[in-house]
C-alpha cells in the first residue's frame, strides 16, 4: 500500500516511521528545517528507550509524490483548509483520506442520519472549501492515542501510546478500512476498526475540550485541573454540557464524567498541546477542541453557559499572544 504522511511532525512522523521500518512504501510530506533533516539524515525515532534512524522519502510538494492508496493528514485543524488544495493533488480515484486531526472532524455529520445529515461544521470548514475539495467519501476516521514530540529538526521522541482507532463515517466495515487496519498492525500498532468511530473521537474531544483551553488560561498542567478542586468543578461542568450536546447527535458514552477525568489526572504533570503552543507562539487549536462543540450545542439546542465563557476567554488570550485567527465564519 502506497501510503503519503501529509504533516509528518510528531504524530505523522511516528506513525511513518514504524510503517517504514515495516517495509511500507511511504512518503512523507513536510516543510522547513524538520523535511531537511529527514531528507539528509532520516528520522531519528527515539521511543521505548532506544534510539532509531528510519530513512525516508520526503517531500516538499504533495504533487512530486504520485497518487496514493491512502494519505494520512496529521496536521492541526486550523491548518488543513490552507493545506486541502496540495492534500488533494495526492488523490487516485481510490485514494482514503485518513484524518488524524484531533476535535470535530469537517465531516462530522457526512451520512449520519438525523436532522443534521451532510450539515456542514462551520467552525472548522469556515468556507465550506474541506467538504469540496477533500470529500468525505474518501475519509476514514482516526482517533490518535500515542504522545510524541518533535524535540529537533528530524528527530521524534514517543512517550506513550500505540493506538490509531479506525472507523468509517458510516459505520460499515469494508475492504479498504480493514486492508488499513492490517497495514498498521503489520507495522507493530494498534489499529483496531470501530462501528461508531464518533463514539471514540467524542471520549477523547471530552477531556480537550476541557482542559485544553483552561491549561492555556491558567498554565496548569493536568493533574493541577483535574485534581485542584476548584479547577476541577470548571471543568467537570464544561465536560458535562458536552456530554449534553454529544448525546443530542446519538453518541453514547462508555465512561462516566469522573472516571474520564481521573484518566487525565494519572497523566501527571503533562502540559496539554494549548498551552504548548501558546507558550511557542503557535495557532491555537481552539475551534476544533471548543469552538465547534459550542456550535453543536447551539444547533442541538443545549445550553453551554461555562464552555461558550471559556471559549470567549480563550480566544482572546489567544488573540493577545498572536495565536488565533479571527474569522467571521468561526463564530457559532
Amino acid at each position: 500500500m502506497k501510503i503519503a504522511i501529509f504533516g509528518a511532525g510528531a504524530i505523522g512522523g511516528f506513525l511513518g516511521a514504524r510503517l517504514a521500518q515495516a517495509g511500507g512504501e511511504v512518503t512523507f510530506i513536510a516543510r522547513g528545517p524538520h523535511l531537511a533533516a529527514m531528507q539528509s539524515d532520516g528520522v531519528r525515532l527515539i521511543s521505548g528507550g532506544r534510539t532509531e534512524t528510519v530513512r525516508v522519502r520526503a517531500l516538499a510538494e504533495a504533487s512530486a509524490a504520485g497518487k496514493q492508496d491512502a494519505v494520512i493528514v496529521t496536521l492541526k485543524a486550523h491548518a488543513l483548509p490552507a493545506a486541502a488544495p496540495e492534500i488533494a493533488r495526492l488523490f487516485g480515484p481510490e485514494t482514503m483520506l485518513v484524518t488524524g486531526i484531533n476535535g470535530v472532524p469537517y465531516w462530522y455529520f457526512y451520512g449520519l442520519d438525523g436532522p443534521w445529515r451532510d450539515r456542514r461544521v462551520r467552525s472548522v470548514d469556515p468556507a465550506g472549501d474541506l467538504w469540496d475539495l477533500l470529500p468525505p467519501a474518501r475519509v476514514i476516521g482516526c482517533v490518535v492515542y500515542p504522545a510524541a514530540e518533535v524535540i529537533a529538526p528530524g528527530v521524534i521522541e514517543h512517550s506513550y501510546g500505540d493506538r490509531f482507532s479506525l472507523g468509517e463515517p458510516d459505520g460499515r466495515s469494508s475492504a479498504r478500512i480493514e486492508a488499513l487496519s492490517r497495514c498498521l498492525i503489520g507495522a507493530g500498532l494498534k489499529a483496531p476498526v470501530r462501528p461508531r468511530i464518533r463514539d471514540e473521537i467524542w471520549v477523547k474531544l471530552w477531556g480537550n475540550l476541557a482542559f485544553n483551553p483552561l491549561s492555556a488560561l491558567t498554565t496548569a498542567t493536568l493533574d493541577r485541573l483535574a485534581g485542584v478542586a476548584d479547577l476541577r468543578v470548571i471543568a467537570r461542568a464544561m465536560m458535562v454540557e458536552a456530554q449534553s450536546v454529544a448525546e443530542a447527535l446519538g453518541v453514547r458514552f462508555a465512561i462516566d464524567v469522573d472516571k474520564r477525568i481521573e484518566g487525565a489526572a494519572a497523566v501527571g504533570a503533562h502540559k496539554t498541546s494549548m498551552l504548548q503552543d501558546l507558550e511557542r507562539g503557535r495557532k491555537m487549536e481552539i475551534d476544533a477542541l471548543l469552538g465547534a462543540v459550542v456550535e453543536l450545542g447551539a444547533l442541538t439546542g443545549q445550553t453551554m453557559p461555562t464552555c461558550a465563557t471559556i471559549l470567549t476567554l480563550v480566544r482572546e488570550r489567544a488573540r493577545r499572544a498572536g495565536c488565533y485567527d479571527d474569522t467571521p465564519a468561526a463564530e457559532p
